[in-house]
């Protein structure tokens, strides 16, 4: 078993927040107070903290070209199983969000085959959710 990781984001607004990854991404939510909230991201300690200084939405982050894409820098985000994964592009298609980066598959019959897709929260975090069909032999392969 993995152990679980910690981050912490700034957010603009936690209602948002909530909203976002408690009820689009499913995450349920764990302690929280007036300026920031936890969430259980995958069995992750994923924490929300209010900075209202945020304004609107950040969209220039710097991006480095990976497999012919613009992958913008910083970003976080989870390795899912396959069908998790595709579950998961299923719901967020449906709700009209604007990707980054489209789901798909990068590096198509190389090692570190893999789904991705990259997307923002409403205060412009840059997320990734990936998958591979091979998890074990793929997640780090050379």
């Amino acid at each position: 078993m993995l152990t679980p990781f910690h981050l912490a984001v700034p957010v603009r607004d936690l209602g948002e927040a909530r909203r976002f990854y408690g009820e689009l991404l499913g995450c349920p939510e764990g302690r929280s107070s007036d300026t920031w909230v936890d969430f259980d991201l995958y069995g992750h300690q994923f924490v929300c903290h209010l900075d209202p200084s945020l304004g609107e939405s950040r969209q220039d982050v710097h991006r480095n070209p990976v497999d012919g894409q613009g992958v913008p820098v910083p970003h976080f985000g989870v390795v899912l199983e396959m069908v998790d994964w595709e579950a998961l592009v299923d719901r967020l298609t449906a709700t009209g969000i604007r990707f980054d980066i489209e789901p798909q598959v990068r590096f198509a019959g190389q090692p570190g085959e893999q789904a991705t897709m990259f997307f923002r929260d409403p205060s412009g975090n840059a997320i990734e959710f990936k998958a591979f069909r091979d998890i074990a032999g793929q997640l780090f392969a050379r």
